[in-house]
């Protein structure tokens, strides 16, 4: 009696690759049992070899903010909704909607955990977070088009982006409601605005 052969591994495409892999990033960070996020790990998880995810990713810290960026972009899409404040309401207003899950709260703790490590691996993790940011600066740029004065990029991570994320991090829940207008408000000018319950 023959031995059985495995069976051969489909090929993937580079989507694919990227979609299973991104999965098994969550799978692994989800697992009661706190399986360690390693690159051989998360490639066995998504039946990939390590090496697709070496040289696409280069180190576990970009493909972990690749995955964050990504499901960030998924909640929270850029819109264009015709004014400055209806834009960053919407961001923020997404924003919010993603850390509520549990998903969106354990990929911001897991990044702000792996924030470490050698300074390649920081400069492939600030390539992906340059994404966000980017998104972010299409909405002063269109509010610029539109003659409208949008607040200094600095401004905005300080007063609109940080709040969000040190919320998730430190695991403390945004108000139930309100708390995107607040804080875009508070970003605007607009200190009348009451707090949010």
């Amino acid at each position: 009696m023959t031995e059985k052969q495995p069976a051969p591994r489909l090929r993937k495409s580079p989507e694919q690759v990227r979609s299973a892999v991104h999965q098994a990033v969550i799978d692994l960070l989800s697992d009661p049992e706190g399986a360690d996020l390693t690159i051989p790990a998360v490639a066995q998880r998504a039946g990939v070899n390590h090496t697709s995810v070496y040289r696409r990713w280069g180190s576990r810290e970009a493909l972990l903010a690749d995955v964050v960026v990504t499901r960030l972009e998924r909640d929270s899409p850029l819109a264009d909704t015709g004014s400055l404040r209806g834009d960053l309401m919407a961001w923020a207003e997404g924003g919010v909607a993603s850390i509520r899950t549990p998903e969106g709260r354990l990929l911001i703790r897991a990044i702000a955990l792996s924030m470490s490590g050698s300074a390649a691996a920081q400069g492939e993790r600030a390539q992906q977070f340059e994404r966000r940011i980017g998104a972010i600066e299409r909405i002063r740029e269109r509010a610029a088009a539109r003659g409208e004065v949008a607040p200094p990029l600095d401004q905005i991570l300080d007063q609109l982006v940080a709040p969000l994320y040190l919320r998730a991090i430190l695991g403390i829940e945004p108000p139930a409601s309100g708390y995107p207008e607040l804080l875009v408000n508070r970003l605007l000018g607009n200190t009348a605005t009451p707090r949010p319950t």
